[in-house]
């Protein structure tokens, strides 16, 4: 069974920085992977995603420009730098991994992704 562990979350005060990891386990397959994030009292929602090969990228509009998502595939982790966090950043958030390809329409559906990890939390302060 394939399980993704997410580490590096934590408190920050507003316009600081965090780097989140999501270490993929049993298994060496390159899946399309991403971050999402759960505030509390509101839905999942997509945050930045990564094609298998890391090439390609895709970040949602509320944190283009302050988050980079990136994967080493050869350490079988995914990446979420975040930068100039905001309070509404705050929340639970979790990577997610899927089995086949997808195309970047479909990458921002959680409905796409079969693996999921526990989720991490991130406080942001204002």
């Amino acid at each position: 069974q394939v399980q993704l562990v997410e580490s590096g979350g934590g408190s920050v005060q507003a316009g600081g920085s965090l780097t989140l990891s999501c270490a993929v386990s049993n298994s060496r397959s390159r899946y399309p992977m991403a971050w999402f994030r759960q505030a509390t009292g509101q839905e999942r929602e997509f945050v930045s995603a990564a094609h298998p090969t890391g090439a390609r990228t895709l970040v949602s509009d509320s944190v283009k420009g302050r988050f980079t998502v990136s994967r080493d595939n050869d350490k079988n982790t995914l990446f979420l730098q975040m930068t100039s966090l905001k309070p509404e950043d705050t929340a639970v958030y979790y990577c997610a991994a899927a089995t086949r390809a997808l195309g970047d329409w479909d990458m921002k559906y959680e409905s796409m992704y079969t693996f999921w990890g526990q989720g991490t939390q991130v406080s942001v302060s204002a």
